[in-house]
């Protein structure tokens, strides 16, 4: 049975995400941005009930509800062991591992970088992931704690599930990460891709979720080692990277 899926505002700029599997009716919430914005949302749902937390990683804009809504619902919290920095987990996961919320299997994947420990939660029947902070639609994560090597790494692994996958990132951060892509790859794929972005978000329609093959075509990420030259892969993304932290378009 497919997996339902809630988003919703949190915070700034945050989204929040429900999930249920269909079969059990089991609920969970991927990252902990905002508790009272879950509750109420999780309340508006009706689904009645929430058994697990899945944090990405260990910022408090993504696990700081942990506590709250662990006291409110008695709710099963699992993430990697960073988490442990500002909240308890009843599971520490980390990438090859899977995790499940009723008939839904979740494969955990290493996606350092941005964090080292940050993981993505990917339901390869379903054809979502949930990426965190990792990949952005048009964009990524900053290297708060990780190499670009290791970013690097991460981002191909998550280019490289199947074309169709959606993409749940956690940030609304498309419009000014068409700009920097804009000022950076003259594609006519990125143009109107972006023009597209500008009349969602003129509109007031989320760019959330993405899609592989889309970030594929169009993030200047991924495809770094055609827009600038370097002696490696890891080493064009670092580049676009250093470009990205500096623009003020």
């Amino acid at each position: 049975m497919p997996l339902e899926i809630r988003q919703f505002p949190c915070l700034s700029d945050n989204y929040g995400f429900l999930v249920r599997d269909a079969d059990t009716g089991m609920v969970a919430t991927v990252d902990t941005p905002d508790a009272d914005a879950i509750l109420r949302e999780l309340e508006a749902s009706g689904w009645g009930r929430l058994d697990l937390i899945l944090n990405t990683h260990w910022h408090p804009d993504h696990a700081g509800g942990n506590a709250r809504l662990k006291a409110e619902t008695g709710c099963e919290i699992a993430g990697p062991a960073e988490v442990e920095r500002i909240a308890p987990l009843d599971r520490r996961v980390a990438g090859g591992e899977t995790v499940t919320l009723g008939a839904t299997a979740f494969q955990v994947m290493a996606s350092g970088g941005h964090t080292l420990e940050h993981v993505a939660y990917w339901s390869e029947a379903d054809a979502v992931a949930f990426v965190g902070d990792t990949i952005f639609a048009m964009g990524c994560g900053r290297l708060f704690e990780g190499t670009a090597e290791q970013m690097w790494g991460s981002l191909q692994a998550l280019a490289a599930l199947p074309p169709r996958t959606r993409l749940y990132c956690a940030h609304e951060y498309t419009a000014a990460n068409a700009r920097f892509a804009l000022s950076i790859d003259p594609d006519p794929g990125v143009k109107a891709r972006a023009q597209a972005v500008f009349d969602a978000r003129e509109r007031g329609e989320p760019t959330v979720p993405t899609t592989v093959d889309l970030e594929r075509a169009t993030n200047p990420f991924l495809r770094a080692p055609s827009l600038v030259e370097a002696a490696s892969q890891a080493e064009a993304f670092a580049k676009v990277r250093a470009a990205k932290d500096a623009f003020r378009g």
